[in-house]
């Protein structure tokens, strides 16, 4: 991510989870983030963005990105762009507009 100020934030983005209807309401989804969450982590990243259901991820800690003057590339709306501190303090001062890779522009 890179703020207005130039100023570059590395960051990692979670996939949205899809869980089949029949299997939904089980506690999967839920499972996966988690799982997701603390893969990033081990792999040293803690701040963690995400364009997802705007009443589904907030169950997991994940707030509006705008909260941190976040913005997604894609022009999605302010609900489903959210923002995750796994370590207090991980987004401060970040800003700016998300990049996202190449790879994840294709899928």
């Amino acid at each position: 991510m890179k703020s207005a100020a130039g100023k570059e934030k590395e960051t990692i983005s979670l996939a949205p989870v899809a869980v089949r209807p029949e299997f939904q309401k089980q506690g999967i989804g839920s499972e996966l983030i988690k799982e997701g969450l603390k893969a990033c982590l081990r792999l040293g990243y803690d701040p963690i963005v995400v364009l997802g259901h705007p009443e589904y991820y907030p169950k997991s800690r994940f707030e509006q990105a705008g909260k941190w003057e976040i913005k997604d590339p894609f022009g999605a709306p302010a609900e489903v762009f959210m923002a995750l501190e796994l370590k207090d303090g991980a987004l401060e001062g970040a800003g700016g507009v998300a990049e996202y890779p190449d790879e994840f522009l294709e899928v």
